[in-house]
């Protein structure tokens, strides 16, 4: 009965497929309390197990329940990070950045869900946080563009910063890349490759980043000289289900492209992965590329050239200005909402070529 009993206690990952606590604790080698100090951004816990922790959460994927807020200390300044993003690598990676340094600067991370395309839910979960005496809020596209919603948190003195959007809103300060420079930069080297037709995946149309990163393929080629063919761009939403989709009408085109480029790895490694099953050789037949460089671009074959967005540093920056902002809050000090842009690498592997001769 006492192995019953310690089986309720702690669900598997094998049995719920979610990593928990006791997964997370059972990687890294440190006890479940250990965990719960390094994701509440509690102290006494050493950088070396610190470092273990995090990777450990990066491996799992895991998210914290919110049931074990509880387990934070109550004098740690509380921030709301909604998560929307359908690329769970993405989320991933980013939480990795954030938990580090949530837990250098003592500040302790809320997580919540919330829906995209649904602003009545954002505003609610928002209004929820807050009442709970929230000090932060982590905002992602497209929700951070809702100048309702960064108006009831600034007349809550919360502080808010905005992430994964494709600009700067004026409203709050965002930590972002360069989206419109980065697609224009993948889609410069696919042109100069010598590919003319070029397929292009939309990202989910609610995210700003989204319409970034097809204007930076539209300049380019209009740069170029070449007109983009409406036969060759297909939405997708950010999911490898939606870049099967928009692949397989892709290459469905009596006239295919010679290659596809992606608005993030998820749609691209299923681009990949249609390509295979239709009999075609990637670069050989058909060039894929990627945009963020998450774990996804790696876990395929050939693994994707992409654009690598700091994801994680993105998390980290994130939350230490979040934190200094509060900081200065309490102090009776106002920082002005800034545009933090962070650089972007284009990261060359084996899923592009050029293309092969008629």
């Amino acid at each position: 009965m006492a192995g019953s009993s310690d089986a309720a206690r702690k669900p598997s990952r094998r049995t719920r497929n979610v990593a928990t606590i006791y997964d997370v604790a059972a990687r890294a080698g440190v006890s479940k309390m250990t965990v719960s100090r390094v994701v509440n951004g509690e102290g006494y816990v050493t950088a070396e197990k610190r470092d273990l922790v995090l990777q450990a959460v990066r491996d799992l994927q895991y998210m914290p329940n919110p049931a074990a807020r509880s387990l934070a200390s109550a004098d740690a300044a509380r921030v709301g990070v909604l998560y929307n993003n359908p690329s769970a690598a993405y989320f991933g990676e980013f939480l990795v950045g954030a938990l580090e340094a949530a837990s250098q600067n003592g500040v302790q991370l809320i997580l919540e869900r919330c829906e995209t395309g649904d602003p009545a839910a954002a505003r609610a979960a928002v209004r929820k946080l807050i009442k709970g005496g929230l000090a932060g809020m982590v905002l992602p596209s497209p929700v951070c563009e809702s100048s309702e919603l960064i108006d009831d948190l600034k007349r809550s003195g919360v502080s808010v910063v905005a992430i994964a959007t494709g600009r700067f809103c004026g409203e709050a300060s965002c930590v972002r890349i360069d989206e419109i420079r980065a697609a224009g930069e993948m889609t410069r080297f696919l042109l100069g490759l010598g590919h003319r037709r070029i397929g292009f995946i939309k990202g989910h149309p609610d995210h700003s980043a989204s319409a970034a990163r097809y204007s930076g393929f539209e300049q380019a080629m209009a740069d170029a000289g070449l007109k983009v063919d409406p036969a060759l761009v297909v939405q997708g939403y950010f999911s490898h289900a939606s870049g099967n989709d928009a692949a397989e009408l892709l290459l469905s085109r009596k006239k295919m492209p010679t290659a596809i480029f992606a608005s993030n790895d998820d749609m691209a490694s299923a681009a990949v992965a249609v390509a295979h099953r239709r009999g075609l050789e990637v670069p050989g037949d058909l060039s894929v590329v990627g945009y963020d460089d998450t774990a996804m671009a790696v876990a395929v074959w050939p693994q994707l050239t992409t654009i690598r967005q700091p994801i994680a540093a993105i998390g980290r920056n994130t939350l230490d200005l979040i934190a200094r902002d509060i900081r200065s809050r309490r102090s009776g000090e106002a920082i002005a909402p800034a545009d933090y842009v962070v650089p972007h690498v284009l990261i060359e592997r084996k899923s592009a070529a050029a293309p092969r001769s008629a």
